[in-house]
């Protein structure tokens, strides 16, 4: 979230009820899977037409229409629809998940453009996500076969971080996502762009599986997906007062009663007159500051952009790219798929056991990797496996420490150092004027306050284990 390029930038800085024509609209290319419809099926087919909700419910074989995402001298990189306003704003743009997206922009440097996030807004193109829509009467179970969140518990607009499990057991992680329980039993989940392509198979074989086992028991589930659509985020303490400005009269939205993790249907003032479509405005981001992010019609996605910015002007709200984004989202302590997660680490490991609900706890909880799952999250003193590992903060001494460094113990006279670890990401930290580092190391050694040494350049360097988030979160949770 990699071609080439995007790696190495990766370790340099390491609809409310839409009518059925405009839900058309915004699923461009899309899969679809499902069986033979059942009288059951019919019946929900016919409740979801009342409802205004995709009635498309799977078939015997998965079709998923995609196109190369890998960046490369024989493949093109696909655009974002707000391509152009980048360019009219002087991005300098770079392969990142298949698309050329924006680092920075001219006369912002990538430290200017995190205090501004920290102390006004920015605005970010995220569009190169995947924004997916699950539907039909087993969508909730579905999700919750290939996740451990608790998906069937989520109220109505309510959202979840999750993470998706390989089928083999492993508990090991393919992506992570967030899901938003959207009405009429729809589910909403934003995936990680450079997962493309293994996100698109492993949905394709999953849902198709379900419908297999579901044949006759009118719990089908559909997927599909949104390409060449918008999605921007607003990030920043002034991202309240800015997306006010430009709620179209008459909405009735209360943005202040819109609290962390919620979502809202709601229509926008776009740049040059005239009114959105609904969009999904769900309060969140991956900045650690509070804000939104904006799943817009792509047709419309410069419109609306361009009346966020205009709203706030330079002073209080600048586009923001990649570079910003990342120091942003370690300063928060949050996870770059890819770097921080891959297949080979669980949930417990990764710090996220706080996704798992207790009901989902045991190893009869009906998740991908379980029962590897519930004993891990026990330790081994109470009867449980534990882990080997645990992800970790670093603060680092002198030079920062980049992904791949070693973590080892201490250097003490008369003993070698031993290695205890390795970094997934790191840089130096705008805000807190240190260099900070996140990385996995033997269970035992991840206590905060725990001294240690990183190699940097084969040199080794004094680190601290710290708790994350390095800078302390601001998301709007309602009047203390």
């Amino acid at each position: 979230m990699q071609s080439t390029r995007s790696i190495a930038l990766g370790r340099a800085l390491r609809g409310a009820c839409r009518t059925s024509s405009h839900i058309a609209r915004r699923f461009t290319t899309r899969t679809t899977t499902a069986t033979s419809l059942t009288t059951g099926q019919q019946r929900q087919q016919q409740n979801q037409q009342a409802l205004h909700l995709p009635t498309r419910l799977p078939q015997t074989k998965t079709r998923t229409q995609t196109r190369p995402y890998a960046s490369s001298s024989s493949t093109p990189l696909l655009t974002t629809p707000l391509h152009n306003l980048h360019l009219t704003h002087g991005a300098k743009l770079v392969p990142f998940g298949g698309f050329e997206m924006p680092v920075q922009y001219a006369g912002l440097s990538v430290s200017a453009s995190h205090a501004l996030t920290r102390t006004h807004a920015s605005v970010f193109d995220v569009s190169h996500m995947v924004q997916r829509l699950f539907t039909g009467p087993g969508a909730a179970a579905f999700l919750q076969r290939v996740t451990p969140a608790g998906i069937e518990g989520l109220a109505e607009h309510r959202s979840t971080l999750a993470v998706l499990l390989k089928e083999d057991g492993s508990g090991g992680i393919v992506d992570d996502a967030i899901v938003t329980r959207l009405g009429g039993g729809r589910f909403y989940v934003v995936t990680n762009a450079a997962c493309r392509e293994k996100d698109d198979g492993y949905f394709g074989r999953e849902v198709g599986k379900w419908n297999g086992e579901m044949e006759g028991r009118g719990l089908g589930v559909a997927e599909e997906r949104w390409d060449r659509e918008g999605l921007v985020a607003l990030q920043g303490p002034e991202a309240e007062g800015i997306l006010r400005a430009v709620l179209a009269e008459g909405e009735g939205l209360e943005l202040r009663g819109l609290l962390f993790g919620q979502s809202a249907f709601a229509r926008v003032k776009m740049s040059g007159g005239g009114v959105s479509s609904p969009v999904l405005i769900s309060r969140g981001g991956y900045t650690g500051e509070d804000g939104f992010e904006i799943s817009i019609a792509g047709e419309e996605a410069v419109g609306v952009t361009e009346a966020l910015l205009e709203a706030g002007g330079p002073e209080k709200v600048q586009f923001a790219g990649l570079g910003a984004r990342d120091s942003l989202r370690l300063e928060a302590g949050m996870c770059l798929y890819g770097h921080d997660l891959d297949e080979t680490t669980t949930p417990v490991e990764a710090a996220l056991s706080w996704i798992i609900p207790k009901e989902r706890r045991t190893a009869d909880a009906g998740y991908y990797g379980a029962e590897v799952i519930s004993k891990q999250l026990v330790a081994k003193s109470k009867g449980g496996s534990g882990v080997e590992r645990r992800r970790i903060g670093l603060i680092v001494e002198g030079a920062p420490a980049r992904e791949g460094a070693e973590i080892v113990s201490r250097a003490e006279e008369g003993k070698e150092a031993v290695k205890l670890g390795t970094v997934t990401s790191g840089c130096p930290s705008p805000t807190l004027g240190k260099n900070i580092a996140m990385g996995y190391v033997k269970d035992g050694f991840h206590k905060a306050g725990t001294e240690v040494d990183v190699l940097v350049r084969g040199r080794p360097r004094k680190a601290v284990v710290a708790k994350m988030p390095f800078v302390p979160t601001k998301y709007w949770k309602g009047d203390a």
